[in-house]
């Protein structure tokens, strides 16, 4: 039975996207079949994994609106073993149009109990905010994993999604753990950056991963070309740390 895990933070801006595209493909490319849920509105993760999503005949919008299967929107990407449940902008119009449907928080859970079977990892890349799209993620996901950029705000924002986490647990899904925080755009050359990870660390010690992903020129240009990191620059500091950082998830553990 595969591991849900939701990549998830009420901030945007953090790598959030850039973390499911490269740590699905990375996860995927180490011989574990993956499917990555693009549940954002901006469908970037969707365009950044070579699927192009102005021409796609169906969405995961359908998907949740009942009106097409599961089976009818996944797709193939550009990475082996790893499949997408593409997006597009008609998600953003989905609170409204969920607004009447009975227990719409679990809507994408019902929708994952079958698929769970069929994976080993499926990735859920959230919105940047508190609304119904990321609460459905968080109700059908096992674990949330957090990408905090290494700025001064990170803290903040940290404790605010740590409560929205007990919350979700205690309405919603009480199995939801935290997965884990990835430092990402961490630039080695301010003292900033090494003192947010030093601070977080302080706060959550064995949750906090190895793995530090570096402001990377190479990061950035990939999506555009619709690859993911390892297949745009493999040798790049940002493929080796995401390389990394799929391995640490591999590995962990989850009770």
């Amino acid at each position: 039975m595969g591991r849900i895990i939701s990549i998830a933070n009420q901030k945007g801006g953090v790598g959030k996207t850039t973390t499911a595209i490269n740590l699905s493909a990375c996860i995927a490319q180490s011989g574990k079949k993956v499917l990555t849920i693009d549940f954002d509105p901006q469908a970037n993760t969707t365009s950044g994994l070579g699927v192009d999503k102005r021409n796609l005949p169906a969405s995961v919008y359908d998907l949740i609106l009942g009106e097409k299967r599961a089976d009818e929107i996944i797709c193939t990407t550009v990475v082996e073993n790893l499949s997408l449940m593409p997006a597009t902008m008609e998600l953003a119009g989905a609170e409204i149009e969920l607004i009447d449907f009975e227990q719409r928080e679990y809507i994408l859970k019902r929708i994952l109990v079958d698929l769970k079977y069929m994976y080993d990892f499926i990735l859920i890349d959230c919105p940047p905010s508190l609304n119904l799209l990321t609460v459905n993620a968080l109700t059908g996901s096992d674990t949330i994993l957090v990408p905090i950029q290494c700025e001064y705000f990170a803290l903040e924002g940290l404790s605010q999604l740590m409560h929205t986490i007990e919350l979700i647990k205690k309405r919603l899904n009480k199995r939801l753990e935290l997965e884990g925080v990835v430092f990402t755009m961490y630039d080695s050359r301010t003292n900033l950056s090494a003192e947010v990870v030093e601070e977080v660390k302080n706060h959550l010690t064995k949750k906090v991963y190895k793995s530090i992903i570096p402001r990377n020129v190479r990061l950035s240009e990939a999506p555009s070309y619709g690859l993911p990191i390892t297949m745009y620059d493999a040798k790049s500091k940002g493929s080796e740390a995401y390389m990394a950082l799929a391995a640490e998830v591999i590995a962990k553990k989850i009770m």
